[in-house]
C-alpha cells in the first residue's frame, strides 16, 4: 500500500535528516522533491500546495530552529501533515441511535459496493458484537442481489430477500420493519451503482436517503481512480449527504493519490479501508497510522490488533511452553506459523506494518513470499507425521514421494527444510537463559535470518 509514494517521500526526507540545522535553503530541494512525490501519487493539486506551504512554515518556526535534531523534527512535521491531510483521528461509525442504525451504500460501478456492506456487516458483527441485517435495492442487477446474498452467508449476515421488480424505497422500508421486529442493531443498505453519476442515479438515491433517513451515508471509491476518487465523492456529495467514505483497493494502490486528497477536497472522513479480497479485510481508517506507514514507520498498533484478533493464543502458548521446555520445533510447528502468517494476512500485510519494512530492498517480492508460503505449507502437508516430528529421516526416496504429492520439485522440498533448520536454530536460541535477547542479537546482524518464513532471501 502506497508503495511509490512511501519510497519517494523516503528518498526525500533522506537527505534533510542529516542537517545539522534547517535553512530556506536547504529545505528547498527536500520540498521540491516532496511536491513531486505527492503530485507523481496523483495527490489533487490544491492539496499538494497547501500541503507544502504548511510544512515549509513550521519547518521554518522557532521550535525547529533551536531543535538538536533538526532533520527529525522536520521528518515529525511531514508525519503531522499526513496526518492532518487525511483528516487528523478515526472517524467512527454513529450507531448510538434507536436501533436499527441504517447505513446507506452509495458508489459508481466496480468500485467494490457489495462486498464492502459484507465486510462491514462481518466487521461491526466481530468487533462491535452488533446483530447486522443486510439488504439490496440495487434492482437494475438481479446478480448484485444474489451476490450480496451469497456474501451475507459467507460472513454469517441476515440477508433480507429483495426482488428486482420492486421499489427501493418499498425494498428499504420493509428490511427497517423487518429489522425493527428481529431487534437488529444495523441495517446495511446496498444501492445501485452506476458507471458514471447521471441524474437517474441521483434522483433514485436521493429519493431512497429521504424516504429511510440512514444515521450513516457511505461512499464507496477506489483508491487506484486516485484524485478521481476525491472529485467524484465531492460530485456526490454535493447532491446526497455524505457521512464517511469506505476507500477499497488500498492494497493495489501504490500510489494513495485518493487517501491524501479525499478529506480536504470532499471535507467528509474516510471512516473505512479495504486492505484485500477477503471478507475480513476492511480496516478502520486512522490517518496517524496509514502516516506512519507512509513514511516507513509501520504501523504497530494495527500490527498487534492483528495479533490479538486473528492468532490463535492456545497454540500460540503451547508452542511458547514448548520451546521454552526445550522440546524443540518440529515441522508442524513450522506449518503451524505460517498458517497463522496467513491467518494475519500475509507477508504483505505484515510488510505494510512492521517498523523498518520500507528499507527492505526491491527484489523482496511480498507476492512470491505469498506462493512460497503456500507452496512450503503444501510440501509439510505431504510429509507422514515421523517424518515431520523427525526431518532428518527425510532423504532420497522419501524427498521425491513428498515433491510428487506436493506437485512440486526435490529442490524445493530441500529449499523448506533448509528453512525449517533455519527456523529451528532460532528457536533453539530462545530456549535457554536470556534467550530472547541472544535470538535478537543474532538478528541484528541482518534481516535474512530474521525474515518470516516464506520470504525470499535478500
Amino acid at each position: 500500500m502506497f508503495e511509490n509514494l512511501s519510497d519517494r517521500l523516503s528518498r526525500a526526507l533522506k537527505t534533510i535528516s542529516g542537517q545539522g540545522r534547517i535553512t530556506e535553503d536547504n529545505i528547498k530541494e527536500t520540498l521540491r522533491e516532496v511536491r513531486m512525490a505527492l503530485l507523481e501519487a496523483d495527490v489533487a493539486l490544491p492539496v499538494v500546495k497547501d500541503f507544502i506551504e504548511k510544512v515549509k512554515v513550521h519547518a521554518l518556526g522557532e521550535d525547529v530552529m533551536k531543535s538538536l535534531s533538526p532533520g527529525q523534527a522536520f521528518i515529525k512535521i511531514v508525519n503531522q501533515q499526513l496526518v492532518e491531510a487525511m483528516g487528523g483521528a478515526n472517524d467512527s461509525l454513529n450507531l448510538k441511535v434507536q436501533p436499527p442504525a441504517v447505513i446507506l451504500m452509495a458508489g459508481l460501478q466496480g468500485a467494490g459496493k457489495t462486498t464492502s456492506v459484507a465486510k462491514l456487516a462481518r466487521y461491526l458483527a466481530e468487533r462491535e458484537n452488533k446483530k447486522v441485517l443486510v439488504v439490496s435495492a440495487d434492482v437494475y442487477r438481479p446478480a448484485a442481489i444474489k451476490q450480496l446474498e451469497t456474501l451475507a452467508d459467507e460472513v454469517k449476515a441476515e440477508f433480507f430477500p429483495s426482488t428486482a421488480d420492486e421499489k427501493p424505497v418499498t425494498i428499504v422500508n420493509k428490511a427497517i420493519d423487518f429489522a425493527k421486529k428481529q431487534f437488529f442493531d444495523v441495517l446495511i443498505v446496498d444501492t445501485a451503482g452506476r458507471l458514471a453519476i447521471d441524474e437517474a442515479m441521483m434522483d433514485e438515491i436521493k429519493q431512497l436517503h429521504q424516504a429511510v433517513a440512514p444515521v450513516e451515508t457511505l461512499f464507496v471509491v477506489d483508491a487506484m481512480t486516485g484524485q478521481d476518487a476525491a472529485n467524484t465523492a465531492k460530485a456526490f456529495n454535493e447532491t446526497l449527504p455524505l457521512t464517511g467514505v469506505i476507500l477499497t483497493k488500498t492494497d493495489g494502490d501504490a500510489r494513495g493519490g485518493a487517501a491524501l486528497s479525499i478529506r480536504q477536497i470532499t471535507g467528509k472522513p474516510i471512516k473505512f479501508m479495504g486492505v484485500g479480497e477477503k471478507v475480513d479485510a476492511l480496516e478502520p481508517f486512522h490517518p496517524e497510522r496509514v502516516a506512519s506507514r507512509i513514511l516507513g514507520m509501520g504501523d504497530v498498533l494495527s500490527l498487534i490488533e492483528d495479533v490479538e484478533r486473528k492468532v490463535d493464543k492456545k497454540k500460540a502458548a503451547r508452542l511458547a511452553k514448548k520451546v521454552m521446555g526445550g522440546k524443540g520445533f518440529d515441522l508442524e510447528d513450522f506449518r503451524e506459523q505460517l498458517v497463522q502468517m496467513r491467518n494475519m494476512g500475509g507477508i504483505s500485510s505484515l510488510m505494510g506494518k512492521m517498523p523498518g519494512m520500507g528499507q527492505i530492498p526491491k527484489n523482496v517480492n511480498p507476492e512470491a513470499g505469498e506462493k512460497s508460503m503456500k507452496q512450503m505449507e503444501a510440501i509439510i502437508n505431504s510429509m507422514t507425521p515421523q517424518e515431520k516430528t523427525f526431518p532428518k529421516l527425510i532423504k532420497g526416496s522419501r524427498k521425491r514421494r513428498i515433491a510428487m504429492g506436493s506437485g512440486t520439485q526435490i529442490q524445493d522440498v530441500n529449499r523448506v527444510l533448509k528453512q525449517f533448520l533455519q527456523m529451528q536454530k532460532m528457536m533453539k536460541k530462545m530456549s535457554g537463559k536470556g534467550g530472547m535477547m541472544k535470538m535478537m542479537r543474532s538478528m541484528k546482524g541482518g534481516m535474512g535470518g530474521g525474515m518470516p518464513p516464506g520470504m525470499p532471501p535478500m
